[in-house]
């Protein structure tokens, strides 16, 4: 059995009872002693488990109040977020009007447009985002508004207020934390707020994000689970599908 089968399973395990000892895991796995303390090891090391003595639990979720610059989200998780970013990519149909949120991961999907997404219509408020689209030949409107420097994103009452102004066949939206409770969540409320705006005027609302925000909270709400689908590299508990749909790039 290949590591991430085994991962999939403990996760699957420990969703189901929290926790679990290494000889559980052992028997449920038909795996070594040894194995299973390597795998929990490296569950524990991506912040996915919490390694205790003789076995493992699973995580509350964790609260931040980081937030890397623009620059810095762009060498974080590069692999992951363009795979995420080819699938998004590929749902956008010629006749498409599309949000596309700022960020760095619908940055990436900004660069993967191509083939008849070329001909959907686009608002952004990402001006990098706006920037890349318009040299590809796309049509693109930007809300006006305030840039926050941290994202370089478009935020305010303005941006907000030009976004009711349209409905959306996709809105591609990132996150910076999935939690089961505390849903789709971000640090700064100004740009909770757009993007929650943005996701009310959609027919289809994706969020894209990399498994490393599963389990995180941060101070501001854009929606609950319930409120767009997850598109990710890889769901770590099986229990966002019961709360959303759920597609991975590595399934």
């Amino acid at each position: 059995m290949l590591a991430e089968e085994r991962f999939s399973q403990i996760l699957a395990l420990l969703a189901e009872k929290r926790t679990a000892t290494v000889q559980e895991l052992c028997e449920a796995l038909n795996a070594s002693e040894s194995t299973i303390r390597r795998d929990l090891l490296e569950l524990d090391r991506q912040g996915l488990v919490n390694k205790v003595h003789g076995g493992a639990t699973l995580p509350s979720g964790q609260f931040r109040a980081d937030e890397p610059t623009m620059e810095a989200k762009e060498t974080l998780a590069v692999g992951q977020k363009a795979a995420i970013a080819q699938a998004a990519a590929a749902l956008i149909r010629a006749d498409d009007f599309v949000y596309l949120d700022a960020g760095s991961t619908t940055l990436a999907v900004a660069r993967a447009v191509n083939g008849a997404a070329l001909d959907a219509h686009y608002v952004t408020n990402g001006i990098a985002h706006a920037r890349l689209l318009a040299q590809k030949g796309c049509r693109v409107f930007v809300p006006g508004g305030l840039l926050r420097p941290q994202t370089e994103a478009i935020i305010g009452a303005a941006a907000m207020a030009a976004l009711r102004q349209y409905n959306f066949t996709r809105a591609f939206l990132g996150t910076n934390g999935i939690d089961l409770n505390a849903g789709f969540t971000t640090p700064d409320p100004e740009e909770a707020a757009v993007k929650a705006c943005a996701a009310k005027r959609a027919r289809e609302v994706w969020f894209l994000a990399d498994d490393s925000k599963f389990g995180s909270i941060y101070p501001a709400v854009i929606t609950d689970l319930a409120g767009g689908s997850i598109l990710t590299n890889r769901c770590p508990d099986p229990r966002y599908r019961q709360q959303t749909l759920v597609k991975e790039t590595e399934a």
